[in-house]
């Protein structure tokens, strides 16, 4: 009997909280659709698009020119150069284990 009243609550818990679940769900998103239409919310967003299409290019080229940086960099590195110019001139490292370079037979080096 005490199984029953157990598994009988739980049920009704169940369906009451689901209930209220999903008002409550309607209330937040009647509260957001209603936020996202106003205005001044609108307005803000239009501006925010605004500066996103201005400064884009700018941060387009300066992807670009660190990502040549980079490959400089790693270039340097699997050469053995210090510097990182590519160039090789550099002193050596202590070997591509301390410039986690992967190494032949490995996951990443194969």
């Amino acid at each position: 009997m005490r199984k029953l009243t157990l598994l009988i609550g739980i049920g009704i818990g169940y369906v009451l909280g689901a209930r209220a679940g999903t008002q409550r769900y309607e209330q937040l998103k009647a509260q957001a659709q209603k936020a996202w239409s106003n205005p001044t919310v609108q307005d803000k967003v239009d501006q925010a698009q605004e500066k996103v299409k201005e400064t884009a290019p700018q941060v387009a080229e300066k992807v670009t020119e660190k990502a040549g940086e980079v490959a400089q960099t790693v270039a340097g590195k699997v050469k053995g150069d210090d510097s990182g110019d590519g160039t090789g001139d550099g002193a050596p490292d202590e070997g591509a284990h301390a410039a986690g370079a992967a190494q032949p037979g490995s996951a990443f080096g194969a």
